[in-house]
């Protein structure tokens, strides 16, 4: 009997061109006073890491350093809280980060400066419906879905066609994370909403689709960080 070929289970190798992007949430951020408000750059809350944020970033650090892979650039965006937490990395592997401000949080309107964490907390009415209808534009002024959506694919796009055949990372937030899984998955509204702080998400894009490789990620992470999920910012 002639040999008959055999047809193996290979491993995920991206496709020829691809660009493979780890989508880190920033650590945990500040915590918001009851009566204040974080300062604001363009429009956006911008508080700083929590001390126990930092000590995230460093976790962070050494897991991306300990596989051993080439990194061939790091993402941050306009807010102060994505620079803090690719601060470790960048000092380990000796680059510099470039700012995509298209990956920004999700503007979210008349809740800015840190005010959606205290509608939440209290069961605002109108927190009930961004969560019964899956949408951070119910909330008053908010980013609209499709232009929110439009820029964040954009973003990532970008960097996309700036690194093929390389492997990045992008240090972002929960709300931009959670629409990048929806656009590559054809996901609905919240459904990858709520990545846990110094999170790791793996996509590949490649010229015809992404492809979600890992979502939410914290092995790295100390058992103290283990949280309930977090709303942005």
């Amino acid at each position: 009997m002639a040999d008959r070929r055999e047809f193996r289970q290979p491993r995920f190798a991206p496709t020829q061109g691809a660009c493979e992007i780890l989508l880190v949430r920033h650590g945990e951020s500040a915590p918001l006073i009851e009566g204040g408000s974080f300062p604001l750059v363009g429009g956006h809350a911008d508080p700083p890491l929590h001390p126990d944020g930092r000590v995230q970033a460093v976790q962070v650090a050494k897991r991306l350093v300990s596989t051993g892979e080439r990194i061939a650039a790091v993402y941050v965006t306009t807010l102060i809280r994505t620079h803090q937490t690719a601060a470790p990395l960048l000092a380990e592997i000796g680059l510099q980060a470039t700012v995509e401000g298209d990956l920004r949080e999700v503007f979210l309107g008349d809740w800015e400066g840190g005010l959606l964490r205290h509608k939440i907390a209290d069961g605002d009415p109108i927190a009930l419906q961004m969560f019964a209808e899956q949408r951070w534009d119910v909330i008053p002024n908010a980013e609209p879905a499709t232009e929110f959506e439009a820029r964040v694919r954009g973003g990532i796009e970008r960097i996309a066609a700036a690194h093929p055949d390389q492997l990045v990372v992008a240090v972002v937030h929960g709300g931009v994370i959670g629409q990048v899984m929806k656009i590559a998955t054809g996901g609905s509204g919240f459904a990858f909403n709520g990545a846990d702080n110094a999170s790791i998400s793996h996509l590949v894009v490649t010229a015809d689709r992404w492809i979600v490789r890992c979502f939410n990620d914290t092995s790295h992470l100390s058992p103290t960080f283990s949280s309930a999920p977090q709303p942005p910012t």
